[in-house]
């Protein structure tokens, strides 16, 4: 970030080397990508230390924004803000519609996949994807046989996550089909740069990411019960402890919904109402924020306190819409992410747009024993873990670190997978006062209403460390803004 010494020169890319990785601002003969040219050269034309102020002034309004998160294990429990740097990654075009096009490709066979599953199970029967894989998940989820989600949809919203390797391949990373997060931020961010940038965006053609909120709302209207005109939307949060509370509640302003938590609804004569001053009033849509297993604890944790006694019968009968359904984890699970390209194959006849990263499945005998044989090479994951953590990167782990995870693999082998180490892209960030290299990833935001809509860009996270492949937030990592390039920009 800044917090180096300011140089007595402007900023400037002549210096930048790409170390011969995939730069997305900046090819290997040190030219601005298409679309990056008047970004590239608006910033080398800033005099001494402007950037810099430019850096410093986005991070002072972020924080008057209140983007902010707590540092856990700071006994003083500071709040700083969601690191973020002030320069961009850019998507052109054309490789956009690539893009699109995968991503609603992807969504359109999940769908299909969870519905498969809790219901006749034809690509079980067929050997598509191993029964055991499935029906054995932590995620599956045995009360959702059956289910009828209104209009069929079970995933609403969708956070996929793709990388690009060093050969300028993008690749898909992982699906988040449960709870995706980090929308306000590609919000929030686009909204800073605007003010720091203004002329650029006009210049430039970026594409708009400010009617998210509308395009969310209409998903969830579009899942009202018949025969509802005016539906209640509401958003349900944890509360102010989760992590992500700014997200809902920011979310359910920009809506213009009410944002509840468990405590505010009541099922009542088989309806979800909301608790208000004047009575009771019937909810029809829920955007819910809360995992399956706090969501009722009649029918899953009966000791969670988060949720809404009663709420799965209600949504049993078609008496209330839960965005995303339940159940959609089961496409959440690293392992059964393996199969997503087996599944497009099976359920739209086509070829995956969007490639998988080759994956390793522990629990075959074989691949597990290659897992074992290349920990020092490979990527360990869990199956459902989230946010950097239950993963080793192999050739950045000690020898110690590997044996414990061969221990891990060798006891609960349908708990992990594993994949080659991919050398991210990278985009040029601030360090001190100058630029280095640093690794990111993308994770755009689809939405499953009366049609497919993906969100032009989505949230660039980006490793902060130094030669760091994991760009979590929880791991020490921030974010870009993402411009995606109009046809004619």
């Amino acid at each position: 970030m800044c917090d180096g010494p300011v140089s007595s020169h402007g900023l400037t890319f002549q210096t930048y080397d790409t170390e011969g990785m995939y730069d997305e601002l900046i090819d290997e003969r040190g030219r601005p990508r298409p679309g990056a040219e008047i970004l590239v050269n608006r910033i080398s034309s800033l005099g001494p230390g402007e950037l810099l102020r430019y850096q410093a002034a986005a991070e002072r309004l972020l924080f008057r924004m209140g983007i902010t998160f707590n540092v856990y294990g700071d006994q003083q429990g500071t709040e700083k803000i969601f690191p973020f740097d002030i320069v961009p990654r850019i998507v052109g075009a054309r490789e956009w519609q690539e893009i699109d096009r995968g991503l609603r490709q992807r969504i359109r066979a999940l769908n299909m996949f969870i519905g498969d599953v809790y219901g006749e199970q034809r690509i079980l029967r067929d050997g598509v994807v191993p029964r055991d894989l499935v029906l054995g998940a932590a995620s599956y989820r045995r009360v959702c046989e059956g289910l009828q989600p209104p209009r069929g949809i079970w995933c609403h919203i969708t956070g996929t996550d793709l990388i690009r390797d060093r050969d300028g391949r993008v690749y898909v990373l992982e699906d988040n089909l449960r709870c995706p997060s980090g929308v306000s931020y590609v919000l929030e961010n686009r909204e800073v740069m605007k003010r720091s940038f203004p002329q650029i965006f006009g210049e430039t053609g970026v594409r708009p990411v400010f009617d998210y909120p509308s395009h969310l709302l209409a998903t969830l209207a579009h899942l009202a019960p018949e025969p509802v005109t005016h539906p209640t939307i509401v958003v349900l949060t944890p509360g102010i402890y989760n992590a992500a509370y700014f997200e809902h509640s920011f979310l359910a302003l920009q809506m213009g919904v009410e944002l509840v938590e468990g405590r505010d609804l009541v099922v009542h004569d088989g309806f979800v109402c909301m608790k208000t001053t004047t009575g009771l009033q019937r909810v029809d849509v829920i955007y819910r924020r809360i995992d399956d297993d706090f969501l009722d604890p009649a029918t899953f944790r009966p000791d969670s306190l988060l949720g809404v006694p009663g709420i799965i019968e209600a949504y049993r009968q078609g008496r209330v819409a839960l965005a995303n359904a339940p159940g959609t984890g089961i496409a959440d699970d690293k392992v059964i992410y393996a199969y997503v390209e087996q599944m497009i194959k099976y359920y739209l006849d086509e070829e995956a747009i969007l490639p998988n990263v080759p994956t390793y499945v522990c629990a075959d005998p074989q691949q597990r024993q290659y897992v074992l044989e290349h920990l020092d090479e490979l990527v360990v994951k869990a199956a459902n873990e989230s946010g950097g953590y239950g993963m080793l990167i192999g050739p950045h782990a000690t020898a110690e670190e590997r044996e414990r995870f061969a221990g891990l693999i060798t006891a609960q082998p349908r708990n992990y997978i594993a994949q080659p180490t991919i050398t991210l892209s990278r985009v040029p960030t601030i360090v001190g006062d100058h630029f280095e290299g640093r690794h990111v990833d993308l994770r755009p935001y689809i939405l499953y209403g009366e049609h497919i809509w993906v969100l032009p860009g989505g949230l660039t996270r980006v490793a902060l460390r130094k030669g760091s492949l994991v760009v979590n937030s929880s791991q020490g990592g921030g974010s870009k803004d993402t411009w995606v390039i109009a046809e004619n920009g």
